[in-house]
């Protein structure tokens, strides 16, 4: 009852349309002005953003192409791929698994990987390494899950576990456990086994069914689209110096999966701002707490370790200290797609982006970089919204 209830709560709050401008202090205009004028800058095909308050989207905006080929346009119903962003629901199934007693995360993780045994750690027993480190990016491990080569043969990404597995013994713990941040991608992947272990289902149905449906992400898929799916999903490219280059399309992270796997329209994305950010109305909040209890998202959001002078690490999640204010924040970026969100709890403002294109042009007087646009958006958007 209080899913199908929180389902028609956000479709009635995100089916209300935009609100006037007023409701962005009147910034929103100048806003578009700066976001068209530095797409184009930057040579970004295409991009949408929204931004949301109190679980509303109060304003969007669509830019460009979702296929240069066919000349179709960015739209409401285009599906970016999100890359990265997925980790927070992998932290959400874990914390959700916690919530049902059937983890804790000082587990270690060979608890639940018993191949994770074959990794070398020259810092003590392997044991040492457990859910929250792998959760907090602190267990040791290297950044890349396929470090190797380069490769024309060497696939998109690994297609299957035992792919992963292989790896193992030629995998070293590179500081002690804990000690520091190490942005990590196998560490999560070694997560969504764990959810798998658990739930004795795939990893992407246990993330469909107990957060996305109830959440009402009903356009929201991993990997290769479902065929009713398939024309809304945006393409995407690489633009340098040489010129502009079309992405693999409709492709598989494979092992990956949860790691980084998720496609999903901006309006969809938005329902999953409005679960963070919370509400006031009991019911709606009773639907979001029966997906993992409020009290173990407040967990995820406390530092762990340090990332930079004004970042820490939660959770799966960035805590970012900008302007004098906190922000709980992820970014995503993967075969030319570059996403971000910045959620600000204490004035339940957030905003979502998603770039199609990944610029890294140095021509002289004409650099183009999309990390460099995305980070130019969040400034403008700190400084004049939030």
């Amino acid at each position: 009852m209080a899913t199908r209830l929180l389902t028609t709560v956000l479709a009635a709050a995100l089916g209300a349309g935009l609100l006037a401008s007023q409701q962005t202090g009147g910034a929103w205009p100048d806003f578009l002005t700066f976001y068209r004028q530095s797409l184009a800058q930057h040579g970004i095909v295409g991009s949408s953003i929204a931004l949301i308050e109190r679980g509303r989207v109060v304003e969007r905006a669509h830019v460009g192409l979702r296929d240069q080929q066919t000349g179709s346009a960015v739209d409401d119903n285009t599906i970016f791929h999100w890359a990265s962003i997925t980790k927070t629901f992998t932290g959400i199934a874990i914390m959700r698994l916690r919530d049902e007693g059937r983890l804790t995360l000082d587990d270690p993780i060979v608890k639940y990987v018993p191949e994770f045994r074959r990794v070398h750690n020259p810092f003590g027993p392997v044991e040492q390494i457990t859910i929250r480190h792998l959760l907090s990016h602190s267990a040791g491990l290297r950044s890349g899950t396929w470090p190797w080569g380069g490769q024309e043969w060497h696939p998109f990404e690994p297609p299957g576990w035992e792919q992963l597995a292989g790896m193992m013994p030629y995998t070293r713990i590179e500081f002690a456990p804990g000690s520091k941040y190490q942005y990590s991608n196998p560490g999560i992947v070694l997560l969504g086994r764990v959810i798998e272990d658990l739930a004795q289902e795939p990893y992407e149905t246990y993330v469909d069914k107990q957060i996305w449906r109830p959440l009402g992400m009903t356009r929201t898929f991993f990997d290769r689209a479902p065929n009713h799916l398939r024309g809304d999903r945006s393409h995407s490219y690489f633009v340098t110096d040489a010129g502009t280059t079309e992405a693999p399309f409709d492709f598989d992270t494979g092992i990956t999966v949860s790691n980084g796997g998720m496609n999903a329209p901006i309006d969809d994305m938005a329902k999953y701002i409005a679960f963070l950010t919370g509400s006031r109305d009991a019911a709606t909040q009773a639907g979001y707490d029966a997906i993992v209890k409020r009290s173990s998202l407040e967990d995820m959001w406390r530092p762990v370790v340090p990332v930079s002078s004004n970042v820490q690490m939660g959770l799966t999640y960035f805590l970012e200290r900008h302007g004098g204010m906190d922000f709980i924040a992820h970014s995503g970026g993967q075969n030319g797609f570059i996403s971000h969100f910045y959620l600000h709890q204490a004035s339940g403002k957030a905003y979502l982006v998603a770039f199609n294109t990944q610029t890294t042009s140095q021509k002289s007087g004409n650099a183009r970089n999309t990390r460099a646009l995305d980070a130019a958006v969040t400034e403008w958007l700190i400084g004049r919204w939030f």
